[in-house]
């Protein structure tokens, strides 16, 4: 019999403080932060990102914060002026995001580069909702909980998004709640990926690790020269095949240099939770998402490790991005549209006319031990108690 390992059980919660929230700013870009003690997680209300989430621990080597935080000076992406900020993030489509995105962002209502038709019509990659104002709704504060509440109107693509943030007295777990809502009177093809980006030191080549409840997938057919893995080779989690044709494990962040990858895996479909869990060796933390199996039937895994890379990475990028929803590739909600599937399963998800659609994930933090060696499992039960199962 597997052992269940409860890292995060509830401490007495008469010696926890209540959860608390401010406004100040993060990395010099208005923010929320939310905290209980035990951890703390920031949130830009440029583009809505999910920019901090760190154990407050007496121990340094556990309060890292995992996520991707630019070398380079970000704004937030609303206030993008290409006659200003040109040179710093570039002329293409991506620059909107790239100007002020860190950490976990949300791709909506498409999922990778715009169509030449929504370029010329402003849009830019991964949706209009991550280049948006996002604006405090209200605040629902509980001795035992504290929700915010968020939302943008996504006014070129007539949507609108909202999130509920939630964190609990004595619990070290992030629970969002988010919806999606059609403003127009027909229905729409939609792409709805969660996009969560880790940065140094967290993120090493050649160290980090992931585990995931995945099972086959596909490494892109692009980046030929570039490419950690053999493009269009295929995945068999944890196993691959690196450039060139020898196999590798998956589980590791790639260590070659000057490449990077884009694969793609297949959610098993015998669960009704799906997780992914990412630890680095160096350091006494782990970070895991849990997810319903329902509205995620994919995961990608987007690395980089580039010290040539182009405007505005600034020649420099170590990234890994683990991306999950409704969507296999970063293609475009158009080109998931004409792919319709991948191994047997939809490519792009429908939203009805008027129609506001919901979904959740909760973001787990815990402290590990020297020695540990990865996840076989994460689940959250009844009662919001996230369990995992060590290797």
């Amino acid at each position: 019999m597997r052992r269940l390992i409860l890292f995060a059980l509830p401490l007495v919660l008469a010696a926890q403080p209540s959860p608390t929230i401010r406004e100040e700013k993060f990395q010099g870009r208005p923010a929320w932060f939310l905290e209980n003690g035990l951890i703390r997680v920031s949130i830009l209300s440029g583009g809505g990102h999910i920019a901090e989430t760190r154990l407050i621990s007496a121990d340094p080597k556990a309060t890292i914060n995992p996520m991707r935080i630019p070398h380079y000076p970000t704004i937030d992406p609303h206030t993008f002026d290409p006659a200003k900020h040109g040179a710093t993030y570039g002329d293409g489509p991506g620059r909107w995001l790239m100007s002020g995105y860190m950490g976990h962002l949300l791709c909506f209502p498409s999922y990778g580069g715009p169509s030449p038709e929504e370029v010329k019509a402003g849009l830019g990659s991964h949706g209009e909702a991550p280049i948006s104002e996002w604006k405090k709704m209200r605040v629902e504060q509980r001795p035992e909980n504290l929700t915010l509440y968020y939302g943008s109107d996504l006014r070129k693509t007539q949507f609108r998004v909202e999130r509920a943030v939630t964190i609990a007295r004595g619990q070290r777990t992030i629970r969002v709640e988010e919806w999606v809502e059609n403003l127009a009177d027909f229905d729409r093809p939609i792409n709805w990926m969660q996009h969560a980006t880790f940065g140094p030191p967290f993120v090493e080549p050649g160290k980090t690790v992931m585990d995931h409840s995945g099972t086959r997938g596909q490494v892109s057919p692009g980046r030929a020269g570039s490419n950690s893995l053999e493009p269009g080779s295929e995945v068999n989690w944890p196993k691959g095949i690196a450039a060139g044709g020898t196999p590798t494990d998956l589980r590791a962040f790639q260590p070659r240099e000057q490449a990077g990858t884009y694969y793609v895996v297949r959610m098993d479909p015998s669960r009704e939770q799906q997780f992914f869990t990412m630890f680095h060796p160096g350091f006494r933390m782990l970070i895991g998402y849990v997810f319903p199996a329902t509205d995620n039937p994919w995961l990608a895994d987007w690395q980089e490790n580039k010290n040539n890379a182009p405007v505005p990475w600034n020649r420099q990028v170590v990234a890994r991005g683990i991306e999950f929803g409704s969507s296999p590739f970063d293609e475009g909600l158009r080109k998931s549209v004409q792919r319709g599937s991948f191994l047997g399963t939809p490519s792009y998800r429908w939203i009805g006319g008027r129609e506001r659609l919901r979904t959740e994930f909760t973001i787990v933090l815990m402290e590990i031990h020297e020695g540990f060696t990865g996840a076989k499992d994460l689940r959250i039960t009844p009662s919001g108690e996230p369990v995992l199962t060590a290797r």
